[in-house]
């Protein structure tokens, strides 16, 4: 059922007052999630998700089985926040659009962490979805791999993703829910560095033509969406340098100022 909000106008201007590549405004931070050995608050516009990284650890007991002598594995589960997604219908574990997500997720970064640094192991991936306006499956893809570079995990690239739509003949980028709504839309998830491409998910129509103009754009918004993860996890790191170079003193005091 379409929307009755004008997605462009005359201008071209979306509704939310973009020009239709404009990104959405970008927000990350790495506070610390309880026991995790690496964790990402990203926020893209309105949709925010919190992404926890365990491991490389030990498979539990019941799990041996199922994991691989030269390599390791990657467990990804998805939660969703039932203030701050807009459905009445509260989707567990078990629902199978969780699960689909999961392993969309799981097979983007399957050929891009190091998993054969880490036999007989696993590598959880815990993204919890705080809030959602469209473009959830980039969210949940940059966060994870800002978190798995703050557990410090190694991977071959960066993935950055981004989602892209077409209203008549104009490609959109980064839509929102309404958008995503209303037009057919893709997922690209790119490895900036390599130029590869590690994902493109389409579950509506699109026409080759109209697809290959999302496609390019798209690749392009990844080396911007780079270039802000880039700078975001290089500041984090400096900021670990010099807390470790203080020494644990003076971190205390510098923290006590602060307060």
């Amino acid at each position: 059922m379409s929307s009755r909000i004008e997605l462009l106008n005359a201008g071209l201007l979306r509704s939310d007052g973009r020009r239709p590549y404009e990104l959405r405004t970008i927000s990350i931070n790495f506070e610390v999630q309880g026991t995790a050995d690496g964790s990402v608050t990203y926020s893209h516009g309105l949709t925010q998700v919190r992404v926890s990284v365990l491991g490389p650890h030990e498979a539990k007991p019941g799990t041996r089985r199922e994991t691989f002598h030269d390599r390791a594995i990657l467990n990804v589960e998805i939660q969703l926040a039932p203030f701050g997604v807009g459905e009445r219908r509260r989707r567990g574990r078990g629902d199978k659009r969780l699960l689909e997500l999961a392993a969309t997720i799981k097979s983007t970064f399957e050929p891009v962490v190091q998993t054969h640094l880490y036999p007989r192991s696993t590598i959880d991936i815990f993204v919890h979805v705080l809030q959602l306006d469209g473009g959830l499956l980039p969210a949940c893809i940059n966060a994870s791999t800002l978190a798995l570079a703050t557990a410090g995990i190694p991977l071959f690239d960066f993935v950055c993703a981004i989602s892209g739509g077409v209203h008549g003949t104009q490609p959109l980028l980064d839509l929102t829910t309404v958008e995503e709504n209303d037009v057919p839309s893709v997922v690209v998830g790119v490895m900036p560095r390599t130029g590869r491409v590690t994902l493109v998910q389409m579950e509506t129509r699109l026409h080759m033509d109209r697809f290959e103009e999302v496609f390019k754009v798209a690749c392009d918004a990844g080396k911007v969406l780079w270039s802000e993860m880039k700078d975001a996890l290089r500041e984090q790191t400096g900021d670990l340098v010099d807390k470790l170079e203080a020494g644990p003193g003076m971190v205390v005091a510098r923290e006590t100022e602060e307060t």
